[in-house]
């Protein structure tokens, strides 16, 4: 099985095999869907996470994974390679950004993670508990970004972008989406915009999209 898992890769552009450009620059795209599940008494105990990849990036990082050749990737055979990727992604802060009421919840390893293969691209699924229940009866946020930018992700259009599971009555979710980098910065950037970029500068929190769920 190849070694290089999907935080491995959001490390390095080489690995890609693409040619030696700014890690800033995005090189792998990710079309995100989230999950806001509640407990019975309405705080927050996890988000649920799926996250389909692009078809160049979902070719490279499954090669060698058909164990027997049939040319079909089942679940199995990329459990290995959700394993890796999703016990990695503690070294990003998980891509996500959650705050209820205000503060900001910890949390625990993923779990329940598994990867599928449909239509020439990959999803990444994996549930993140929060290490404490966490209110959020006024309002809760969720953002999933890399502050660096090597990795863009993007909400699902339509109702499939943000669910709320077990949510208290009356509760809510709209999606906020930015305009893109080159719209924002009012031109076509070049290669070199992208270089003078580092994970410091954060611009990938700049051009999240952003979930608010509101509670009456």
């Amino acid at each position: 099985m190849p070694q290089n898992t999907l935080a491995r890769l959001f490390l390095t552009v080489a690995a890609l095999g693409f040619a030696s450009t700014a890690l800033a620059h995005p090189h792998v795209w990710v079309t995100a869907k989230a999950e806001i599940v509640y407990a019975p008494d309405g705080k927050v105990t996890a988000v649920r996470h799926a996250w389909t990849f692009d078809p160049a990036y979902s070719s490279y990082v499954t090669q060698g994974l058909d164990k027997n050749g049939d040319g079909k990737l089942t679940p199995d055979e990329l459990q290995d390679l959700a394993k890796e990727n999703a016990e990695s992604l503690v070294e990003f802060d998980y891509f996500t950004a959650l705050k209820a009421n205000g503060a900001k919840p910890t949390f625990e390893a993923p779990r329940d993670y598994g990867m599928s293969f449909d239509n020439g691209q990959a999803t990444l699924a994996f549930v993140l508990p929060l290490k404490a229940p966490a209110r959020a009866d006024k309002v809760l946020s969720l953002e999933v970004y890399d502050p660096s930018f090597f990795v863009s992700f993007s909400m699902a259009e339509g109702a499939d972008a943000i669910k709320l599971a077990n949510a208290p009555k009356g509760c809510a979710a709209t999606v906020t989406r930015p305009k893109s980098i080159e719209v924002a910065q009012g031109q076509k950037l070049s290669e070199a915009f992208f270089e003078a970029l580092n994970a410091a500068s954060n611009v990938g929190a700049d051009y999240a999209n952003r979930v608010l769920v509101a509670c009456p």
